[in-house]
């Protein structure tokens, strides 16, 4: 059975705090907030999470500086959650590694299904495996591992990568030698509910290439194909 996901819901609103937590527990799951990055950092230090929630606009330390902090330090996935609407702040949001954005005000009921997407797609809700999600991928010396959802580079390290980065880099690694335009990315990664964040793509693939290509300003593992999207150039073999 798969066990019940635990959110932090990072706010300084308590109405949004109160209002979204009494939602997320009928739903089904476990929740613990909190009002600034300090609480946070609390409770983070005492529990395990599965996701954060996390607002942009928040007293001291704002939510993209702990977005980023959060990153350097795991791959926990991140929405974030905004006033301000605006494509730049969610772009910005997406460049400091969170993995989906909400625009405020927002239904709650919208707010579920992005978690419960998101969670799909990071396993953190103990779903089925599949005998596809079982398989490692080798590509120009590197390993990605589907089902530990882990990247090892050629000398054997593990790569750190966002959700969004690594189902990017295994759509590419599953469909080699292939051109890819944005729409086939967002369905292939994240369906088609987020078909309206087509930026999104450009943003995970330019922090894929720093991670993964030798030289990002001349990518040759991923390379763009002009009007038309991207191609992932390695041969890929399944071990």
């Amino acid at each position: 059975m798969a066990r019940t996901p635990h959110i932090l819901i990072v706010d300084d609103d308590a109405e949004i705090r109160d209002l979204l937590a009494r939602f997320l527990k009928k739903h089904e799951m476990r929740v613990e907030t909190a009002a600034d990055g300090r609480a946070m950092a609390k409770a983070m230090e005492a529990a395990r999470f599965d996701l954060v929630v996390l607002d942009l606009m928040l007293p001291g330390e704002d939510g993209l500086s702990l977005c980023r902090r959060l990153r350097v330090e795991s791959a926990l996935p991140v929405i974030m959650l905004t006033a301000l609407g605006e494509e730049t702040d969610r772009i910005v949001g997406l460049e400091m590694g969170a993995d989906d954005y909400l625009a405020k005000p927002f239904n709650p009921r919208e707010l579920l299904a992005r978690i419960r997407a998101v969670l799909r797609r990071v396993g953190s809700a103990a779903g089925p495996a599949t005998e596809e999600r079982g398989r490692r991928l080798a590509f120009d010396g590197w390993m990605l591992d589907l089902a530990k959802r882990e990247l090892r580079d050629p000398g054997g390290a593990l790569v750190a990568l966002t959700a969004g980065e690594f189902d990017l880099l295994a759509a590419f690694a599953e469909h080699p030698k292939r051109v890819l335009n944005r729409d086939q990315l967002l369905d292939l990664t994240r369906g088609r509910a987020a078909a309206a964040f087509d930026r999104s793509i450009d943003v995970q693939l330019s922090r894929l290439r720093r991670k993964v290509e030798a030289d990002p300003r001349d990518p040759q593992l991923i390379k763009t194909v002009r009007g038309g999207g991207y191609i992932f150039t390695a041969d890929v073999e399944g071990v």
